[in-house]
Formats: structure tokens, sequence, C-alpha cells
């Protein structure tokens, strides 16, 4: 990204690279500020608000950019003038300031247009022009934030003219900024498109970051196709960014449209950030491109098994229909899966913890179930029922992990992700507000409200631990007509079919309604790949019987109505109970 300032779809990169601006007079003679009062004009008066006929009128002028040069000249006045003292030096600007309140609602209102846009700041490892070269890029930010808030309070008061009696330290910057680099990889030619896209170095949050997607479900299934997608893609590199992410044990490269920024930076809180010295000049084991303008009429959601370059490839189309998290994370489990599946590694789509009581006791225990199974909430019923029964409770993974053998065949589970994607309606209602200052929040203002934040270390999920209790999540049996919370089965062929079976009552993390089954629960490569899938099955599930693994089903509830919260509980407080008789 060359230019300054960009302003699209709701989201703004400032590049600190081209120009850092640090005193009022740089920012009010910056590009970036008049594209920002041009963008705001064009809304308002498109809206027909009573702020642009005051503004229009007061300037007696309906052109935007003699509009915008006559605020312009204001505001910088203002910065050091009070209003009286403007009036008097340009008289012409007294038809803005007379209507006192009106002006004030004027900056409030552009003010909080900003504050609504989500704003990210950009430093190249490239010096620019006027750019930001040495400083850090922290303070940088911080120092960039103030002065906006800064600005905003000076014209205020000084429009006003007293100083307000509370002073409220609202992020006024960047929400988030990106250190960014040009990385060789020695790219395939088959590649070649995304060759020039810069890897993101560092991030900085400015947390809680809270951001709005188009949608909040996701739908269909992610499926083959047999030629390379991005082949012959037109990509523009400064458009585009590369999160490097380690998945489980994987390497994989997350391409991404700066539209989607926002899902992009918050995979940070998701997947553990690759170091630079981990992927220059490394391939990749799997790529993903998400956000790709083609000509084809209808959303593509399609992998593609590179094998003459060993890398598993995601591509997804560019749509509104796709702007939601659960696309980018779960095309990159997906494709993390299908590589496991042909190393002959078994693919969970579940949670797992360890977990040590207070009696001394200890297990590792997955619960495997699809999107709304209950499998995460019963986990944080663990959490919320600790100081009573845990001493000590690591989360191996959340959502995807992966089962292999170790030399003497005993079955061990590694986690893929350090965060979790959990919904804020399924959590407890003051866990959300306890963990602000590490979460990134979408949408929490709508049903499947979602938050990501961090749960687990790096070291921890790919420990490698020996899988004590293996259990099926089943949200759509009420224990209350007398069904027992936990039980076991019998033998590999009764367990195989209720986990490959794969029923649960949709919660509305999908579009699906009802009672709905997925094949061993998870749509994210075992589907795709069923023949492969159910030889694993068979070889993982008897290997599970004859090594003690305790298998069986544990009744959530989560899908019944009014056990929403009971449920999870109960199954936490019976899974204590097991543990304790191991």
């Amino acid at each position: 990204m060359q230019k300054e300032f960009s302003i699209s779809n709701d989201k703004v990169m400032i590049n600190f690279t081209a120009k850092y601006c640090d005193t009022p007079e740089m920012i009010f003679a910056s590009s970036g500020f008049e594209k920002l009062l041009s963008t705001y004009l064009v809304s308002v008066k498109r809206k027909g608000s009573n702020v642009y006929q005051y503004i229009s009128s007061s300037l007696d002028s309906t052109d935007d950019e003699e509009i915008s040069d006559s605020i312009i000249s204001l505001f910088r006045l203002l910065v050091t003038l009070n209003a009286k003292e403007v009036i008097k030096l340009n008289p012409p600007s007294a038809s803005l300031l007379i209507n006192n309140e009106q002006f004030i609602h004027f900056i409030e209102d552009i003010y909080n247009f900003w504050r609504r846009l989500e704003r990210y700041t950009l430093l190249q490892n490239v010096k620019l022009n006027e750019g930001l070269e040495k400083a850090s890029f922290i303070d940088a930010n911080t120092n960039f934030s103030n002065l906006i808030l800064s600005i905003y309070r000076k014209i205020s008061q000084n429009v006003i003219g007293s100083e307000p009696s509370v002073f409220r330290q609202l992020p006024a910057g960047g929400n988030a900024g990106i250190i960014v680099n040009q990385i060789d990889w020695n790219c395939p030619d088959e590649y070649s498109a995304i060759k020039d896209i810069p890897f993101i170095e560092k991030i900085v949050l400015d947390l809680p970051f809270i951001t709005y997607p188009k949608k909040n479900t996701r739908d269909g299934v992610f499926k083959e196709v047999y030629t390379n997608p991005i082949e012959d893609s037109k990509i523009n590199p400064d458009h585009w960014f590369c999160y490097p992410a380690k998945v489980g044990s994987l390497l994989a490269y997350v391409y991404f449209h700066r539209d989607f920024m926002s899902h992009g930076i918050a995979m940070c809180n998701l997947f553990e950030m690759a170091k630079k010295e981990e992927y220059l000049g490394n391939k990749p084991d799997l790529v993903y491109v998400f956000g790709c303008k083609d000509n084809e009429e209808e959303t593509r959601t399609i992998f593609y098994d590179d094998t003459k370059n060993d890398i598993m490839l995601g591509y997804v189309s560019h749509s509104e229909a796709i702007d939601y998290f659960g696309y980018m994370k779960k095309m990159t489990l997906t494709l993390h899966n299908l590589i496991m599946i042909k190393r002959g590694n078994l693919p969970v789509h579940g949670a797992m913890v360890n977990i040590k009581l207070k009696g001394g006791k200890s297990a590792n225990i997955i619960i495997v179930g699809d999107s709304g199974a209950g499998k995460s909430e019963t986990l944080e019923a663990f959490r919320s029922l600790g100081e009573k029964y845990i001493s000590d409770m690591t989360i191996v993974f959340d959502d995807m992990g992966v089962i292999a053998l170790d030399g003497d065949r005993v079955p061990k589970a590694y986690g893929t992700e350090i965060g979790a994607f959990v919904r804020l309606d399924d959590l407890d209602p003051g866990y959300a507000f306890k963990e602000l200052d590490r979460s990134i929040f979408m949408n929490p203002d709508k049903v499947n409200a979602r938050l990501i934040i961090p749960v687990a270390t790096y070291k921890d999920i790919l420990k490698g631990y020996p899988v004590d209790m293996f259990f099926y999540a089943n949200n759509y049996e009420d224990t209350r007509d007398g069904r027992e919370t936990l039980g076991y089965f019998q033998n590999a062929e009764e367990a195989i079919e209720v986990f490959r079976n794969g029923a649960r009552m949709a919660k509305g993390t999908t579009t699906e309604k009802g009672l709905v089954k997925s094949y061993f629960a998870n749509p994210f490569g075992p589907m795709q790949k069923q023949k492969e899938t159910d030889l694993l099955l068979q070889k993982y599930f008897e290997t599970f019987y004859k090594k003690g693994v305790r298998v069986g089903q544990i009744r959530t509830c989560l899908g019944i109505e009014g056990m929403e919260n009971e449920g999870p509980r109960a199954a936490a407080i019976k899974l204590f109970d097991a543990i304790n008789e191991l």
C-alpha cells in the first residue's frame, strides 16, 4: 500500500510510512483528512441530514469541495483560537459559528463518524517521503490517537468557551496497527499472483476491538476443485496482506483483501503468528486466499490439493456473503485437517481440556461436536466451577484438534489454535466483561454475537496429551425425561455409529435449523474425505478401546429450550465425577 490514506467499505488505512502526522496543521493539510471530510459530506448529504442542511445553508453553497475547504480553514483556526476571535479574524466563518449548538452538533457528528469506521495504521519497513521510520510504532499509534483526541477537544472547547468537567479517554486513532514487510518465500510460478503481497510482521491492538461484519453466520460446506483457482487471478498486492500463521504444527500463509481487514487482524487472537525466521524462504503447508475478486457469478468457497507443490490451497471469492470470521477460521482449519488426513491422523471437531481436580485426580478429556453442540460451553462451565472443583485447567483446543498415535500406539491429542471463537450468548454474563482488555468482539448487538479471545499458549497446544476420555456432545436429548447426563459405549462399533452420525440441534451458528447431521460432526475436512476418514475412525476407535480410553456421550442439553445454561453446568459436574472414578 503506497497511498497515505484510503477509505473503503467503512475501513480506513493510514500509512505511517508514506506520511506520519504529529501536529494539527499536518492533519488538516493531509490528503487523508480531506478524503475523510469528503466521505462524511457525501454521507450526510445522501441522507439529507439536518447537519448537512445547516452546513450548506450557513455557507450558502452546495458545492462539496467548496464546503470542505471552508470547514478545513475554520478547523485550522479553531485549534488555537476561540470562536469570538475567529469571527473577528475571519468574518466569512461567522455564518457557521453564529449557531453555537448546531456547530457543536456538527463537530460531534463528524467525530463519531470517524470513530465508527474501522481504523488501521500501517508501517512498512521501507522509508518513504515524510513517513515514520525509527520511532516506536506503539508510541506512534498512541501519540496519533492522542493527537486526534486533542484536536477534537480543543475545537470543541474553543467553540463552547469552557473546558468540560469530565474527560473520556476514548481511542481516537487506529483500532489496530500493523508493521508489514516484503518477504521472499520462493513462491512457485502458479502462485505468482500473490508473490508481492506484504507479510504482517507485528500487530498492535487497541482493545477491546469491536467490529461489525456484514454477516453473522456461515453457510454451506467447502468444496474441492481440481484446478488451481489463483493461477490466473488478477490481484493488486497494494490491497492485500498476508498473516503468517502456525495452525497446529503446520505453517499457513493466510492472504486477505483489505475489505476484510478485521478478519485478518482477528487471526492474531486465534492462531499463533509465525516469526520471520520461520517463514522467510520457506514454503508453507497451506495457503489461503480470502476475498479474491473474480468473474464467477456465484461466491466460491473452495479448496485445491496442489500435489505438485505440496500445498493445500483454500480460496474464497470477494463477496458480502463471506464477510464473517467463520469463513476465515473454518477454511484455515479445513486445509489443516485435509493435510492431517493425508498423514494418517484423525482431525477432531471439538474441545479438549487437561483438568486436575483438588482431590488429586486428573484427566485429558475431549468433547466432540459440531457448531452449537455444547463443547465450548461445557468448558466454560468447567471454568466457572473452577474454584470449587479444579486446582488446574489447561485448554488444549476449543474447536479443532488432531489425534495421532505415538511410537507406542498411544493416542495423543494436539491443538490447532491458541484462541477461542465463541458465542457471547453461551458465556457466563460477566465473563465477557472481565475479558474486555484481551477480546475482539464481532457484532456484539446481534444474534450469534462472537468473542475471540486467547485461551492457551502455542507450547501447550503442541505438547501432546494422552487421551483419557472421548465424549460425543449430545445437545438435542433432554435429561429431564430420565436420560443419563453421561454414559459410555460398550464397543468401537457402537461408538462409531453415534460419532459418525454427527447429530445436533442447530443453534444459529450457521444457516441450518432444527435437528441436523454432519459426518463425524466435522464438515471441515472429514466430510469431504469420508472414505479416508472411515478407515481412520475404525483404526482410532479400536485403539481407544485397546488402550483403555473411556468413550461415551455427554448430554449438554444446549439445544433444549430452558437448558442452555443448566445443561452444560450439569454436564461439567458429571465429568468431575467421572474423573474421580478413574
